[in-house]
């Protein structure tokens, strides 16, 4: 449950709306709508005067109280890896790690499993593809424990080429875990692909909240026709059909 209001400049942002414990849920819109504003409200990053956040029983803001983002367990994958060069892999992984015999534990040996990192754990950062440093960026998340993953456009400074590659790693976590994710995109081909629930931001504000099925069915939303448009000109430019 999430309700934030605050002026933030030119935004106005007055955001309020429910979304499963689980899957994917996508925060949708255009550019500078406030879809990360409301990630990083989420998150604790930023405080507004007027908001309530509730992932399941777990009261992280309301009227009276405030719980900082460091007592939030939460997973974050910024659009940048951020990895530090310094760090291989491995270290990268378990850095912020609440167990330092993770590496050790069933847990670690999962996440490396689910995206495929097996083979890179001796490497440094420096020596990684785009898409490599991504999916180790969302292993360091996952191995932080959280109860809820947020995901701020992961996939923006990738190429299509390493997008398509990464894609089928982030479509792994939401069927393997039980941890609800919060997605934010822009790109309607992206959530068509990953998400089952969607909330449309426009402005501040939400447009539409419901299941992605559903929203795509609204004649007056045009997400269908939009996605199709997207899917279309995809296959003819790649020769992909999905």
């Amino acid at each position: 449950t999430v309700n934030f209001k605050d002026a933030l400049g030119h935004l106005n942002l007055n955001v309020a709306f429910e979304a499963p414990a689980k899957g994917v849920t996508a925060l949708f819109g255009p550019s500078g709508c406030g879809k990360t504003t409301i990630l990083r409200c989420v998150a604790g990053l930023h405080r507004v005067p007027s908001g309530q956040c509730v992932i399941g029983d777990d009261i992280w803001q309301s009227e009276t109280y405030f719980k900082p983002a460091y007592q939030r367990p939460i997973g974050y994958v910024f659009q940048e890896s951020s990895l530090f060069p310094h760090l291989s892999v491995k270290n990268n992984l378990l850095f912020g790690s609440r167990d330092a015999q993770k590496q050790q534990s069933r847990h670690f040996a999962e996440v490396v499993e689910l995206l495929g990192v097996d083979s890179l754990l001796d490497q440094s950062p420096a020596k990684l593809s785009g898409g490599e440093r991504q999916r180790v960026a969302i292993g360091r998340a996952l191995l932080a424990d959280p109860k809820i993953l947020l995901m701020d456009e992961p996939l923006s400074a990738l190429d299509r080429l390493t997008k398509e590659e990464i894609m089928p790693y982030i479509e792994r976590l939401y069927v393997t875990l039980n941890m609800p994710i919060l997605y934010v995109s822009h790109d309607l081909n992206e959530v068509d692909q990953l998400a089952d629930h969607l909330v449309l931001i426009e402005a501040g504000g939400v447009v539409a909240n419901g299941p992605l099925s559903q929203l795509q069915s609204d004649p007056y939303l045009m997400l269908a026709s939009a996605t199709n448009a997207a899917v279309s000109l995809k296959a003819e430019v790649t020769g992909y059909d999905r």
